[in-house]
C-alpha cells in the first residue's frame, strides 16, 4: 500500500490526464498485481525458490518509482522515501536468506510511509495533499486560488486536509502490523495473495473514508468559495458600473 500511496502522490503531482477512475487503479494494477503475478510465475513456472521469487517480483515496482521521479525531474519526497526503505529492506532480506523477513519488508515499508504522513501533520503541507489538491480543486485556476483563501482563512478547511492524511497514514500502519503477523503465522505462499487483498481492503477503506470526511466537504468549500468569489466580482463590477454612470451624471448636470 505505501507503493500505491506514492504512485498517488506522482500522478496528482505530475497531472497526468485521462479518465480519474483509469488513473486510480492503474497504479493498483502494477505496484500489487503485477508482483503477485509474477511471484507465481517464478516460483511454480520457473521453479525459482521462494527468496529469489520474492525479490524479483518486487523489481517492477522499485523501477516504476524509479521511472516516475526521473520523468518529474524533481526531487518527490514521498516516493523517494518509499524506494530508500524498499531497497535497504529488499537487500537485507536477501542477504539473510529469509522469506518471511522479505513479506514483512513490505510492510516496512509501509509503516515508514505511514509514519512519515502522519508526521507532516504538524507540517504547513502535509504529505497527502499532493495527491488531495488536484482532486478537490479538479485543477482549474479558479479552484487552486479558492484552495489558497480557505487555506489561509478557514480551520476547518485546513483540520479537512490534516485529516485526509491522518486517515491514510492510520490505514497504512494498520496494513502494517496485519502483514507482519500474517508473514510470521501464515505459510508464504498464502501470504503473497492475502497480503494483496489485506492491501486493497485497506486501500478501499481509506478511499471511502478520506473521501467522504475530507475530500467531499473540501470540495463542497471550494465550490461554495468560487461561488463567493464570482458574485463578489459581479458585485464589484455592478458598484463600479453604478458608479461611472453616476459620475457621468454629473458631468452632464454641470455641463
Amino acid at each position: 500500500m505505501g507503493e500505491y500511496a506514492v504512485s498517488q502522490h506522482q500522478t496528482a503531482a505530475e497531472g497526468t490526464p485521462g479518465n480519474p477512475l483509469v488513473r486510480s487503479l492503474a497504479p493498483l494494477i502494477v505496484d500489487a498485481g503485477i508482483p503477485i503475478a509474477s511471484y507465481y510465475v517464478l516460483s511454480d513456472g520457473f521453479g525459482l525458490s521462494t527468496v529469489a521469487a520474492l525479490g524479483w517480483s518486487s523489481v517492477v515496482p522499485a523501477l516504476r518509482t524509479v521511472w516516475g521521479l526521473v520523468r518529474s525531474r524533481a526531487v518527490n519526497g514521498l516516493a523517494l522515501l518509499m524506494l530508500v526503505v524498499n531497497v535497504v529492506g529488499l537487500a537485507t532480506s536477501v542477504v539473510a536468506g529469509d522469506a518471511r523477513l522479505m513479506m514483512a519488508k513490505d510492510s516496512a515499508v509501509s509503516s515508514t510511509v505511514g509514519i512519515a504522513i502522519l508526521l507532516s501533520l504538524r507540517s504547513r503541507r502535509p504529505l497527502m495533499t499532493a495527491g488531495l489538491k488536484p482532486w478537490v480543486t479538479k485543477g482549474s485556476p479558479a479552484g487552486n486560488a479558492a484552495w489558497d483563501r480557505l487555506l489561509a482563512s478557514s480551520e476547518r478547511f485546513r483540520r479537512a486536509e490534516r485529516r485526509f492524511s491522518a486517515i491514510w497514514g492510520g490505514a497504512l500502519l494498520t496494513e502494517c502490523v496485519l502483514k507482519v503477523v500474517g508473514a510470521y503465522t501464515l505459510p508464504v505462499h498464502t501470504m503473497v495473495w492475502l497480503g494483496t487483498v489485506l492491501t486493497v481492503v485497506a486501500i478501499l477503506l481509506a478511499m471511502v473514508i478520506a473521501g467522504g470526511g475530507s475530500a467531499e466537504p473540501m470540495e463542497k468549500m471550494i465550490k461554495a468559495e468560487i461561488e463567493r468569489e464570482a458574485g463578489a466580482a459581479t458585485s464589484a463590477a455592478h458598484d463600479a458600473q453604478g458608479a461611472a454612470y453616476a459620475a457621468g451624471a454629473a458631468v452632464g448636470s454641470a455641463d
